[in-house]
C-alpha cells in the first residue's frame, strides 16, 4: 500500500469529513480495504455530479483497494431526502431496473471489474432490499435506531418544516442496511459519499458497530461549488450527462473548456489523474499567461478523454476549430449534428423552393423577403462558412454537407441548420 495515498487525497482537496481519521489513514496505508459508493438510478444516465465519487473509486483501485459500486435498485424506488427541498417522484420497478442496467454499463468504463489484483465489485441493493420482509427489517434494523437519533440528521432536520414522508424518513435505515450487507457479503469497511451523505453514512457505521461489533469508516467529499455562484454540473440550465446521446462529447468538452479561471486548478485536482507536480506546473504557466487558457485546455482534454475516449476528444477539438475558423465544410455529418445541437433547425422538403432567399424566409431566418434580400446584399448571410451575396442563389446538392445538412449563419453568431429530407 502507498503510504502517501491519504495525504494525496487531502492535498487534492478531496476529503471533507472522515470518521476516525487516524485509524482510517492507518488502515488505508497498511492494507487493502474494500469500500463502496452508492448510485441511485434516478435517471437513465449518470451525470457529472456523479463524476467525483466515480473517480474516487478509481483512485482507490489504482492504489490496490477494492471498490464496490452499489447500484441502488432498491433505494432508487424510495428516494434520498438529503439536501432535497421536496419529495422525489416515485418510479416503477421496471423503470428503476432499466436505469440500473444503464448505470452499471457506465460505471464499467471507469473502474476495472477484471483487475487481477483488486477487481471491482458491482452490487445492486435490490438483491437484499427487494426480498426482506417489513417485520424482519423493523426487528433487525429499526430496533437499532431511536427516533431522536434519526431526527438529529441534517437531511431530516432540513425537511421537517416543509414536510417529509415516512418513506423518505426511513431512507437512512435502508442505506445503513446496505453497509451491513456489503460488510457481510464482501467485508466492506468504508463508505464514500458527497458531504450531503454524512448522516446516512454515520447511520451505517452505527449499525455495523451494534450488529457486528466492527469499526466501519466514512469519508465524504466536498460539495462542488463554482466561483460564479452557479450550480456545478449544469450548462444553460441543463444537466451535463455522461451518456453521449444526452450530452454530446462536443457539449461535454465545451462545459470544461469554459471553466472559470477561479475554479480550473481546483477542478484539475478533483477530476484528473495528472500528478500534483504536473498540475502545479500547469498552474505556473496559467498564471503567467491566463489568456492562453492552458489550464482549461488541459482540464477539457483529460476529462473528455476519460469519459468519452481520445477519438471523441479530438472530434470535439475539430468541431471547435471549424466553428471558430468558419471551415464548416470540413465537418462530418456526426460532427455537424454535435456542433449544432440545439440551434434552430428547419427541415427542407421537396416541396420547398431551393432559392436561398425563399429558404431564409420559410426557415424564419429572416422575417420577410425584403429582410432576406437586404441580409444577402449586405453580406450578412453565410452558407457553410462562405458568404453569399447573390439574391438569386439556388441551393444545390453541392451545398448539402454529407448529403444532408446546410449550415446558415446570419451575422456574427446566429446559426441555423437546414436538414434535407
Amino acid at each position: 500500500m502507498s503510504s502517501d495515498f491519504f495525504q494525496e487525497l487531502k492535498d487534492r482537496g478531496l476529503i471533507f469529513q472522515t470518521t476516525d481519521e487516524e485509524a482510517l489513514e492507518k488502515q488505508l496505508n497498511e492494507e487493502s480495504i474494500k469500500l463502496y459508493v452508492g448510485f441511485d438510478p434516478t435517471a437513465d444516465s449518470l451525470h457529472i455530479g456523479h463524476l467525483l465519487p466515480i473517480l474516487m473509486l478509481r483512485r482507490f483501485q489504482q492504489k490496490g483497494h477494492v471498490p464496490i459500486a452499489l447500484v441502488g435498485g432498491g433505494t432508487g424506488m424510495i428516494g434520498d431526502p438529503s439536501f432535497k427541498d421536496q419529495e422525489r417522484q416515485l418510479n416503477t420497478l421496471s423503470i428503476v431496473q432499466e436505469w440500473s442496467q444503464s448505470i452499471k454499463n457506465q460505471l464499467s468504463r471507469f473502474i476495472d471489474f477484471e483487475d487481477e489484483k483488486a477487481p471491482a465489485v458491482l452490487a445492486n441493493n435490490y438483491d437484499w432490499l427487494g426480498s426482506i420482509s417489513l417485520i424482519d427489517f423493523l426487528r433487525d434494523v429499526g430496533k437499532n435506531f431511536t427516533i431522536n437519533y434519526m431526527m438529529s440528521k441534517e437531511s431530516v432536520k432540513r425537511r421537517i418544516e416543509s414536510g417529509i414522508s415516512y418513506t423518505e424518513f426511513a431512507y437512512q435505515l435502508l442505506q445503513a442496511y446496505d453497509f451491513l450487507k456489503l460488510y457481510e457479503n464482501y467485508g466492506c469497511l468504508l463508505q464514500l459519499g458527497g458531504s450531503d451523505q454524512w448522516g446516512n453514512i454515520t447511520s451505517g457505521i452505527e449499525l455495523l458497530r451494534r450488529e457486528k461489533e466492527v469499526q466501519g469508516f466514512g469519508l465524504t467529499m466536498p460539495l462542488i461549488t463554482k466561483a460564479d455562484g452557479t450550480k456545478f454540473g449544469k450548462t444553460e440550465g441543463n444537466a451535463v450527462w455522461l451518456d453521449p446521446e444526452k450530452t454530446t462529447p462536443y457539449e461535454f468538452y465545451q462545459f470544461w473548456i469554459n471553466t472559470d479561471d477561479r475554479d480550473v486548478i481546483k477542478f484539475l485536482k478533483y477530476f484528473t489523474f495528472l500528478t500534483l507536480p504536473e498540475i502545479a506546473e500547469i498552474e505556473r504557466q496559467f498564471n503567467e499567461a491566463p489568456e492562453k487558457r492552458l489550464a482549461q485546455k488541459a482540464l477539457a482534454k483529460e476529462v473528455t478523454t476519460l469519459v468519452h475516449g481520445e477519438e471523441k476528444y479530438l472530434q470535439a477539438i475539430h468541431i471547435s476549430e471549424a466553428l471558430f475558423s468558419g471551415e464548416i465544410k470540413t465537418l462530418t455529418a456526426e460532427e455537424i449534428s454535435q456542433g449544432f445541437k440545439g440551434v434552430p433547425t428547419y427541415h427542407v422538403t421537396a416541396d420547398d423552393s431551393m432559392q436561398l432567399l425563399d429558404v431564409l424566409v420559410t426557415a424564419k431566418i429572416a422575417t420577410s423577403r425584403r429582410q432576406a434580400r437586404e441580409d444577402l446584399q449586405n453580406g450578412a448571410i453565410y452558407l457553410n462558412g462562405e458568404r453569399v451575396q447573390t439574391v438569386e442563389y439556388i441551393l444545390t446538392d453541392g451545398d448539402k454537407l454529407s448529403g444532408q445538412y446546410s449550415v446558415i449563419r446570419r451575422g456574427k453568431k446566429k446559426y441555423f441548420l437546414l436538414t434535407f429530407v
